[in-house]
């Protein structure tokens, strides 16, 4: 029988929470982050779990430390923001953007629906789909290209999913208003593969350029699949998945 996983360490913890709000945009490059002294109080913890806790991000690579001053977001810090972090922030302190980023939808139509994106959505190749596309830009450079694909019957119901214009509520959030399903779980598959010439155009990558690419499939309540996003970032971005126990 195999066993429960067990809980990660208190320092851990505080140093995950820290790295999700620097991967979410909350602490961007050059910020404080908070003292040993601070996360003592905030966490209730000793002051050795709290210094283990920023030796933790420092190690990783998030952070730095400036004699006599404090502990910062290291400076060439450059992530790309996964659908994870966006649902977080979004519900942590309802803005999907950190101050740095904003996108532009690019289109959105109803499409006909490829062999994959029929596979993700549970539907026959060639049924009608919702396709929309945005381009997110960081300090004015492009960061994200994706694509998100809705079943017909989803537009039918969010009819502002064919509109070229930003969901200020956030695209999965309106989605459930308007549909009555309520988003469950996510599943993130990635991969690398050469750009096209649309996605070096739009992400301003020379010729040939590798890209990481992300398919995110959104479930609701009876695992049911309710969007189906690629996302494509340029070469000299990342990402990061998770700090976890080694038996």
């Amino acid at each position: 029988m195999p066993e429960l996983q067990r809980v990660l360490p208190k320092y851990l913890q505080i140093a995950n929470h820290v790295r999700d709000q620097i991967l979410r945009g909350d602490l961007g490059p050059g910020d404080e982050v908070p003292s040993e002294r601070q996360i003592a109080v905030d966490w209730s913890v000793a002051r050795p779990t709290a210094a283990r806790a920023l030796d933790a991000l420092r190690q990783q690579g998030f952070v730095e430390s400036r004699q006599g001053s404090g502990t910062y977001v290291r400076d060439r810090m450059k992530p790309n923001r996964l659908a994870r972090e966006r649902y977080s922030r979004a519900r942590d302190t309802g803005k999907i953007y950190p101050a740095n980023e904003h996108a532009v939808i690019l289109s959105a139509a109803y499409d006909v629906a490829p062999v994959h994106v029929a596979e993700a959505l549970s539907l026959a190749v060639g049924d009608r789909v919702v396709r929309r596309q945005r381009l997110i830009h960081a300090d004015d450079a492009p960061v994200e290209l994706s694509t998100a694909w809705y079943a017909h019957a989803v537009g039918e119901k969010a009819p502002d999913l064919l509109i070229r214009e930003r969901i200020r509520v956030g695209t999965m959030a309106y989605v459930e208003q308007a549909t009555g399903r309520q988003a469950r779980y996510a599943r993130d598959e990635m991969s690398s593969r050469l750009a096209t010439d649309v996605e070096r155009e739009f992400l301003r990558l020379p010729d040939p350029s590798a890209v990481l690419l992300v398919r995110h499939v959104v479930y609701d309540s009876e695992d049911r699949p309710l969007e189906f996003t690629e996302a494509m970032y340029p070469p000299d971005r990342w990402a990061f998945e998770a700090t976890y126990p080694v038996a």
